[in-house]
Formats: structure tokens, C-alpha cells, sequence
């Protein structure tokens, strides 16, 4: 066999582990009912969070454990286990992703968290108005 021949086989099988390992990575956007039916799947649930609820988070105990709860677009509610430590201004969060799987114990188990906060973007929609009419 020819040396091009022995290259050209081993990039063919990097890019097959690449296209497999990507495919297998891959989460979709769901509600927590469709995440709770498909247990070892990982989904991104959007969702508002539940401000009548506690939220958990005590660093002495456990650094990376925060827990809430969230209500996802359908209105179904979950208890979340963020296994991380609690995010900088949370509770101001106007909408949040949780990405994680959903065993059948009623809560939903989260790698990461995404969050859009409102007066984040309200501060700058004001500064670059006033900096239009200079």
C-alpha cells in the first residue's frame, strides 16, 4: 500500500470520529415533558424562573449544587439540580435555558444554565439612544 493511500484512510477515520462524536454531543430544544419521556437524552428546556419558589444554594454544604425552580414554555413546572455553583444576579434573569437530562424522578438535572437578563440590555438601549441624539 502506498503511503497516500495509508494518509488518506487515517484522515478518513478522523473525520468519521469528529462526525460521530459531534452527532452524539448534539442536545435540541425541548419541553421538560418530552425531556422526562426521553431520560438519557440532553435537551435545552427554556423556561421562566419561579420566583415564588426558594432557591438552594448553600457553598458549605455543596459548592456545586444550586437548586430552583423553573416553568417552561407549556407550564409545566420542574424542580432544577444546576450542578454548579449559583449564577451572578440570577434572580433578575427575565428568561432562562436549562441544558440537561430528566430522569424520571420529577426534576431535572442541568449542566448549564443560559440567561437573558432584562436590565442588561434595557441599560444599553438607553445609552445608545442618548448617544444617537448627540
Amino acid at each position: 500500500m502506498k503511503k497516500i493511500h495509508v494518509v488518506a484512510i487515517i484522515i478518513i477515520a478522523i473525520a468519521f470520529g469528529v462526525i460521530v462524536t459531534s452527532l452524539s454531543n448534539n442536545s435540541t430544544y425541548a419541553s421538560f415533558k418530552e425531556a422526562t419521556d426521553h431520560p438519557d437524552n440532553t435537551y435545552h428546556v427554556v423556561g421562566k424562573l419561579d420566583k415564588s419558589k426558594p432557591f438552594l444554594y448553600d457553598p458549605h454544604l455543596n459548592a456545586n449544587l444550586f437548586t430552583f425552580y423553573m416553568v417552561d414554555k407549556d407550564g409545566a413546572e420542574r424542580k432544577i439540580m444546576l450542578e454548579k455553583p449559583k449564577p451572578d444576579d440570577f434572580e433578575q434573569s427575565d428568561q432562562i435555558v436549562v441544558i440537561g437530562k430528566s430522569p424520571n424522578n420529577g426534576e431535572f438535572e442541568a449542566k448549564d444554565v443560559l440567561m437573558k437578563c432584562p436590565s442588561k440590555y434595557k441599560a444599553n438601549s438607553a445609552s445608545l439612544q442618548n448617544q444617537g441624539s448627540m
